[in-house]
C-alpha cells in the first residue's frame, strides 16, 4: 500500500514537513509505503475553469504543463493521500491552494480518481488560523467521496522557525495517531475488498439557484 503526501510549504523542511513526516512515521510502522512530495515552493497557476479536462479526459491538466501534471499519476495510483499546509491569513498557502484546484478538478473530471482514497490533512501554524485551514483542506476529501480518518484531536501542530514544531508534544502525537488511522483505514479496506462490495457511484445532479 502506498501513500503521497503533499507538503505545501514553500520550506522544504519546515514545520508542515515536520508535521508531514511525524504522520509517516507511524505508517512505516505498520508497513505503509509512504512519500513526502513538495510542491509549495514551484510556480503553480491556478486554475482558469476552462473545462478542458472535463472536456478532453485524458488525466491532465492542459492549460498548464507543470508540477500538477507531473504529481498527478502519483496520486491516482496511491491508497492514501495526505496534505499538509502551513497558514497564510488564516487559509491554506496560495501555493498549495492552486495545486490543489487543478488537481482534484482532473481527478473528478476524469472519473473521479480519488473515490474511496483515503485522505487527512495536516496543519502547520504560528498561533491562530489552524482549524480554518484544516476544514479548508478537507473541503477537498468531501467533495471527492474520499474517506476521512481522524486523530485525537485537530490535525494541527504549532511552531514558527522550522523544527520548532517538534516541541509541541501533544501535536507529536495527534500526527502519529492520525498515520496510525490511516493505516488501520487502509487495512480494513484492503481485508474487506473481497467481502463488501463498495457503494455504487452515480452521475451527479447539478443545480444553482437560476431557474
Amino acid at each position: 500500500m502506498k501513500v503521497i503526501a503533499i507538503n505545501g510549504s514553500p520550506h522544504a523542511k519546515g514545520n508542515t514537513y515536520l508535521a508531514l513526516a511525524e504522520v509517516g512515521v507511524s505508517l512505516k510502522e505498520e508497513g505503509i509505503d509512504y512519500e513526502i512530495i513538495h510542491v509549495g515552493h514551484k510556480q503553480i497557476h491556478g486554475c482558469i475553469g476552462c473545462g478542458k479536462c472535463q472536456e478532453k479526459r485524458n488525466g491532465t491538466c492542459v492549460a498548464f504543463n507543470d508540477v500538477v501534471n507531473e504529481v498527478l499519476p502519483k496520486l491516482k495510483e496511491a491508497d492514501a493521500i495526505v496534505l499538509g499546509s502551513p497558514v497564510y491569513y488564516a487559509g491554506i498557502a496560495g501555493t498549495m491552494k492552486c495545486f490543489l484546484d487543478r488537481a482534484f478538478y482532473v481527478a473528478g473530471a476524469n472519473g473521479g480518481w480519488f473515490r474511496h482514497k483515503v485522505g487527512a490533512a495536516v496543519v502547520a501554524v504560528r498561533r491562530s488560523g489552524g482549524t480554518m485551514t484544516f476544514n479548508s483542506l478537507n473541503h477537498y476529501f468531501g467533495l471527492s467521496d474520499m474517506l476521512v480518518p481522524t486523530s485525537v484531536y485537530w490535525n494541527i501542530i504549532h511552531g514558527l522557525i522550522p523544527g520548532e514544531a517538534s516541541q509541541d508534544q501533544e501535536g507529536i502525537e495527534v500526527m502519529n495517531t492520525i498515520g496510525k488511522n490511516i493505516a488501520w483505514m487502509l487495512k480494513m479496506k484492503e481485508e474487506t475488498k473481497d467481502k463488501l462490495t463498495e457503494p455504487a457511484s452515480f452521475a451527479k445532479t447539478f443545480t444553482n439557484f437560476i431557474r
